[in-house]
């Protein structure tokens, strides 16, 4: 009797629902070319990663901390953050291309990419560096040397890298906005076609590593 007494008090009180799977999280860490700019936000190359995820029946999710202007020194005060908000399954590092248009020591630009890949690692995320050319008019030599550093960094810390997010796309007037550094909306598939090979194989590596969110209880 105290048994069945006891089951109809328990009753009586909400039940905890069993945990449910979180999707594995893709962040991307960038500025400009992946914030969005002067386009509606479902345009950019981050929003149409989150489609093309789904139609190939990754669980992953998309989180965007890219901020316009940003600096590979403003992703290195920020990836902390980013990784403890988040807990990424993939960090997407687009960033240096400010860098770069502001004659920044190449030296810096190393450091902080390191840093930041670094950080990812650390934190168990699968990192992807995606890198930029400048235009010509900086000198051959800073040029090659700026592209370098990405190798360099990829090299060093065995992160995946797409040498040049904008193959085929700088290179096109009409693929470019009037300010001949960002690219337009109709640009934006050709960007993920070109981190697509690199980036396919780290979402296979992450796709059942998932978390435990609580549902609420009724």
């Amino acid at each position: 009797m105290f048994i069945l007494r006891l089951l109809l008090v328990l009753s009586l009180f909400p039940v905890l629902a069993a945990p449910v799977a979180a999707a594995p999280v893709v962040a991307v860490l960038g500025d400009s070319l992946s914030a969005a700019h002067g386009m509606d936000r479902d345009d950019s190359w981050v929003a149409l990663l989150e489609d093309r995820m789904a139609a190939e029946g990754f669980p992953h999710e998309v989180v965007n901390a890219s901020i316009s202007g940003e600096t590979s020194r403003g992703g290195r005060d920020r990836v902390d953050g980013v990784l403890a908000d988040h807990e990424p399954a993939v960090l997407i590092v687009e960033l240096g291309g400010n860098d770069g248009l502001r004659g920044q020591p190449l030296s810096a630009l190393r450091e902080n990419l390191a840093a930041i890949v670094e950080r990812g690692q650390e934190a168990g995320a699968e990192v992807l560096l995606l890198g930029v050319r400048l235009p010509p008019n900086y000198g051959p030599g800073y040029v090659e040397g700026f592209a370098e550093v990405y190798r360099a960094v990829a090299d060093t810390t065995g992160a995946a890298l797409v040498p040049q997010l904008l193959e085929g796309v700088g290179e096109r007037r009409e693929l470019m906005q009037g300010d001949g550094i960002h690219p337009t909306a109709a640009a934006q598939p050709t960007m993920l076609d070109n981190m697509w090979p690199a980036l396919e194989p780290l979402l296979e590596a992450t796709r059942d590593l998932t978390g435990d969110l609580p549902e609420q209880a009724p």
